[in-house]
């Protein structure tokens, strides 16, 4: 008898449903589409670059150390998350400040690497070669002025503290973004010296 007033139990309690916050959803529909966009332009790239006319030239040295000033600002992204699950909120603040000091200083580099091209006579018309090299970054370029925004809203909430232990997800959705797009940058990058 108690077995079966057991299973009457177990049979009447709802089952626990999945959910994710609506925002993170977003984000990472988002995120699949961007994939999708460097997947496409990639495959593109190579198949392009298969059917002749390439231009070789020399990428610039200013992307690889941009490359490590993108992941030097992934470690402060990490440092903020770590300050706000310690209610820190000091450290909070400056590690995203940093953070978005070093997004700033990697679109100049960017922008510095496209005076190297320019220099090189690699233009955005011309030959596909330049012309993909200046879609690649200049369309990442975009997404990481995106992500931008994104910490000075992150920032914003830390100053007012509506970031804390207790409420984390705007900081999630603005990390998450932040290391995807440093991840994307780095698989540009090794992918444009490898298949240059």
């Amino acid at each position: 008898m108690n077995d079966y007033v057991n299973e009457v139990a177990l049979a009447e309690e709802p089952e626990e449903t999945l959910s994710m916050n609506p925002r993170k959803f977003i984000l990472w529909l988002f995120i699949v589409s961007i994939i999708m966009i460097f997947a496409a332009m990639t495959s593109a790239y190579l198949v392009r670059r298969a059917e002749g006319n390439w231009l070789e030239y020399e990428i610039p040295s200013i992307f690889a150390y941009s490359s490590g000033v993108l992941v030097l600002s992934s470690l402060t992204m990490h440092w903020a998350y770590i300050a706000a699950k310690k209610d820190n909120f000091n450290a909070l603040k400056l590690a995203i400040s940093i953070t978005f000091a070093l997004g700033l200083v990697f679109l100049y580099m960017q922008f510095q690497g496209w005076v190297a091209l320019v220099d090189e006579k690699v233009f955005f018309v011309g030959n596909p070669a330049g012309s993909f090299m200046y879609v690649f970054t200049g369309l990442h370029a975009f997404h990481l002025i995106s992500g931008l925004l994104v910490l000075v809203s992150a920032l914003w909430a830390a100053f007012r503290i509506r970031i804390h232990a207790k409420s984390l997800n705007q900081l999630e959705i603005a990390a998450t973004y932040w290391h995807f797009l440093d991840i994307l940058w780095i698989y540009l990058f090794f992918f444009l010296v490898y298949f240059h």
